[in-house]
């Protein structure tokens, strides 16, 4: 039986769920399925013979935030969720999530359309969040939730979870994410130092998995005209007039702005190997005078980075000047701290100004 968490709001297993499709219920009006696959077939292998009718509303594809669902359009773009009427008269809303149980997996990315969902189903009825088991990604999912509408820490959350439900358990890597869900103000904050490692590091092991690197998950070219690059190069920055702007001394063509560079905490010599055992609320600015290199994300114009290769020269796209380095398992910073992967700019071939 699912297990009421809030008003309006249950946690339940595939079991629950199934019950729910095949036979109705006098309560739940919605259902958020988090899984390893979004599409309604994943119960029919559950449950061999079951058949549950659908009709679709939606589709929705990640546009190059990460995602790391296995599902796909047929032209790489990963799906974030999908959107259907289904079970009996088709008159339950579900939203199919594609998210596995695993530590490794990018939660980050569908937390804010899962919470909305729920918001928007409690308003119109009331909402089962399921996983397989009802044990670690409902429950994250969930926790997340009462963080953000109770302004709660992720302990304190996952505590009042567990008053309804106690054999609740996140996998680490979703308490990890959840923490920096916390760090960011209950919010996926995309410009935020915390997202951006987060992002480099879901990259980073998705290469050394073999996975091709396609340039949807790396920033804009900011030197190219876009809507995109407008609003950057428009929205103050840290209480600036204006954000930084880095332009290839050569050519003066715009490389980076301040949006695309991940800041990391000063280290000192080989102490900075031990970066990982840092609190992801460690995250400082430092001064310019620190360090000889900015290290941004991986960005449009990065052609080598996109062709697959582990490191090699960053060279300007206009003028084919050296501006850095870049490297998958990382580089040391003058100022000793070991970013890793690494997508490094020379201060002593870039110029920064305010846009």
């Amino acid at each position: 039986m699912p297990h009421l968490v809030r008003e309006n709001l249950f946690i339940g297993n595939i079991t629950d769920a199934v019950d729910v499709l095949q036979n109705g219920s006098a309560t739940v009006t919605h259902i958020l399925s988090v899984l390893s696959s979004a599409s309604i077939s994943f119960f029919s292998e559950y449950k061999k013979g079951l058949t549950i009718p659908t009709k679709e509303i939606t589709k929705v594809y990640a546009g190059g935030g990460g995602a790391s669902a296995s599902e796909d359009d047929g032209s790489g773009g990963k799906l974030l969720y999908l959107l259907e009427y289904a079970g009996k008269d088709l008159k339950l809303v579900r939203m199919g999530v594609p998210v596995r149980d695993m530590e490794s997996e990018n939660l980050l990315d569908y937390l804010e359309v899962c919470l909305d969902f729920i918001d928007k189903s409690r308003k119109e009825g009331s909402v089962l969040v399921h996983c397989f088991a009802g044990v670690s990604r409902s429950a994250a999912i969930i926790t997340a939730y009462l963080m953000r509408t109770e302004q709660l820490s992720q302990e304190d959350a996952l505590g009042s979870l567990r008053q309804s439900c106690e054999f609740v358990c996140p996998n680490d890597g979703f308490l990890n994410q959840l923490k920096m869900y916390e760090d960011m103000g209950f919010k996926v904050d995309q410009a935020s130092p915390i997202y951006k490692s987060f992002r480099l590091k879901i990259l980073g092991e998705s290469y050394y998995r073999g996975d091709k690197i396609d340039s949807s998950k790396f920033g804009a070219d900011p030197g190219l005209p876009s809507e995109v690059t407008s609003q950057v190069e428009s929205s103050p920055i840290g209480g600036k007039n204006g954000t930084s702007a880095f332009r290839c001394k050569k050519c003066r063509r715009l490389v980076a702005v301040q949006d695309n560079v991940v800041d990391h905490i000063p280290g000192q010599g080989e102490t900075s190997f031990e970066w990982r055992k840092r609190k992801s609320s460690n995250y400082n600015n430092f001064e310019d005078s620190e360090c000889s290199s900015i290290f941004v994300e991986p960005l449009k114009w990065m052609t080598a980075v996109e062709e697959g290769a582990m490191e090699g020269k960053l060279s300007c796209a206009h003028c084919e000047a050296r501006l850095g380095y870049f490297n998958w398992s990382g580089i040391q910073c003058s100022c000793g701290s070991w970013i890793t992967p690494a997508f490094q700019l020379h201060r002593s071939r870039v110029d920064m100004s305010s846009v």
